[in-house]
């Protein structure tokens, strides 16, 4: 079990960054796996061994697929090996071509998924307030070559759908919503999965419900459905006749057994979640220059990630200062999507000037730390990561001015910085 180290809550020398043991034995990482009942796991491994259907929409696949369409009440699941395979395929499947407008403040794979397709992911800028592309800024970016719009539901709380589709169909444009954060959260007292031509799930080891690596697609749709069941399969309808364009995007039955598994305590991942949120928000509202991302209590939530803003000039220390006096602690939270899509490549050199369109984006990328939650911590861990951060913001200059004299000849995750005289922060 891991064990909390016992030090004073206040002074400078508490910290790890000044010297201090960390505060963790174990390192916290932000998207820990949850594990559901192990047990029942192992029975249907055992099974899909003595069954000896490894692969190929086998029965636990049929079953996780019937599951996940029943929760968010869709006609249709077809689960993947991944959902950027899932994004591929459900791109290419709604004929998608030329551009797709999509926001920058994602994980990568969301625009690599179109560019794959020799699409061009164009980049929106978003609301600075709920971090979700921002409508009021799409219309301007539609041009003859504009086929569709990529939503991205961040932190389990959902896009300005109303707002999506009305722009989607005022233009006769494709709308897909990438939904790894937010299985079953609601907008509007609606299930996140109905929404747009289709929505794309996650079910990668990080997130609420894992299945090792998996995705899916989910819809209404029954002609959509139709081709990417083929599409995810080489295209093939029965044993011998391939009767579409196709790629190997299926999910094999040891990932649907874990993804029933993580299904089944899905309500326990939640209430967990939810629990060190409220811990989060008790000891974090309030602290100078911390603004935390809530979630909606009209909605239903599944409280997966613990976001904070840090505002420099109210707190006194930096977005990374605070970071790198967490990892020292072994607490290793996370710049999400830092620097942006569009000063990864290719899209960089792509296009160079994407920034100057992109000013709440790169705001709010400079002030984002994301804090480790999930059924790996418990209450304690939480009251000690706050400890932390109460601690740095009431010493901040403090803080500033020691981590001025310290390079980082090393990564975020390979340990603190190491002192050194005369030199600068450098900002990876």
């Amino acid at each position: 079990m891991r064990t909390v180290a016992s030090v004073p809550a206040i002074g400078l020398d508490c910290l790890a960054a000044f010297g201090a043991p960390p505060r963790f034995a174990q390192t916290l990482h932000v998207g820990r796996p949850n594990i559901g009942e192990r047990a029942a796991f192992l029975r249907r491994m055992n099974d899909i061994l003595d069954r000896r259907w490894l692969t190929n929409n086998g029965y636990y696949v049929r079953e996780f697929e019937s599951r996940i369409a029943e929760l968010l009440g869709v006609d249709h699941c077809v689960a993947m090996s991944n959902a950027t395979v899932a994004l591929e395929i459900v791109t290419r499947a709604l004929g998608m071509a030329g551009e797709v407008i999509v926001p920058s403040m994602t994980f990568v794979a969301t625009a690599h998924a179109l560019q794959w397709q020799r699409i061009t992911p164009v980049f929106c800028d978003i609301d600075p307030l709920t971090h979700h592309i921002d409508p009021t800024r799409i219309e301007a970016l539609i041009t003859p070559r504009t086929t569709g719009i990529v939503g991205v539901h961040l932190w389990g709380r959902a896009c300005d759908t109303k707002s999506l589709h009305a722009i989607a169909e005022k233009h006769d444009l494709r709308l897909v919503f990438d939904a790894a954060h937010a299985l079953g959260c609601t907008r509007q007292g609606r299930m996140v999965g109905t929404f747009g031509d289709a929505e794309v799930l996650s079910f990668h080891a990080t997130k609420l419900v894992n299945s090792f690596e998996g995705g899916a697609i989910v819809t209404s749709d029954e002609d959509l459905a139709a081709r990417v069941r083929l599409m995810k399969n080489f295209g093939f309808v029965g044993m011998d006749s391939v009767e579409h364009e196709g790629t190997n995007g299926k999910m094999c039955e040891a990932s649907a057994a874990m993804g029933i598994t993580s299904l089944e305590a899905m309500e326990e991942f939640v209430e967990r979640n939810r629990s060190n949120y409220e811990v989060y928000r008790k000891r974090l509202i309030g602290l100078p220059g911390i603004r935390l991302l809530e979630y909606p209590q009209a909605e239903h939530n599944n409280f997966q990630y613990i976001v904070i803003e840090v505002d420099r000039n109210w707190a006194g220390l930096s977005r990374d200062s605070l970071m790198w006096v967490l990892h020292a602690e072994n607490v290793r939270a996370r710049r999400y999507f830092y620097p942006g899509c569009h000063r990864m490549e290719p899209y960089r050199s792509y296009f160079p000037h994407a920034h100057l369109l992109l000013g709440q984006t790169e705001s709010v990328l400079e002030e984002i730390l994301v804090l480790p939650t999930g059924s790996a911590l418990t209450p304690q861990d939480v009251n000690a990561v706050c400890d932390v951060i109460e601690t740095a913001l009431s010493m901040a200059p403090a803080v500033e001015r020691h981590l001025a004299h310290c390079v980082r000849d090393s990564a975020p995750s390979e340990g603190p910085m190491k002192p050194q005289a005369n030199t600068s922060i450098h900002h990876a």
